[in-house]
């Protein structure tokens, strides 16, 4: 029952939902930046290699052609997919970072707890009642 208890108390706490809250977040916002990277960053880039960016490959083995014309038995490397997800990764991680460093900063500073008053040590009180009791 002690177990149960702990995770409870821990998704109280916020931990879990947070991070809940941030993986849906992250999901929704890979769509975004997937969709700008195809539609928008991509086309340019290919604007340089007069191709689409994200179909460029390295062909390792030629294919056969087949009788609808479609291209049977080629190998090939497929580093413009490759570069398109390096793109998605770096931008995604980019904004993460920005959105932590905000809230970080976004969050209060934590003012110290106020000293205790200072006054007599324990020791210094029993001596006084110990003078006290002998008078």
């Amino acid at each position: 029952m002690g177990m149960l208890k702990e995770f409870k108390d821990f998704a109280m706490k916020g931990n879990l939902v947070d991070i809940a809250v941030g993986f849906v977040m992250g999901a929704a916002f890979k769509q975004v930046v997937t969709s700008f990277t195809g539609g928008i960053i991509s086309p340019l880039i290919g604007l340089l290699f007069n191709a689409n960016f994200k179909d460029l490959k390295l062909i390792l083995k030629e294919g056969q052609a087949n009788d609808a014309g479609e291209v049977v038995g080629e190998v090939a490397m497929l580093y413009g997919e490759f570069f398109t997800y390096v793109i998605d990764f770096i931008i995604v991680a980019f904004v993460m970072f920005m959105v932590v460093k905000g809230i970080n900063k976004m969050k209060k500073k934590e003012e110290p707890a106020p000293e205790a008053p200072k006054g007599p040590s324990q020791e210094e009180l029993l001596v006084e009642i110990r003078d006290l009791l002998k008078k």
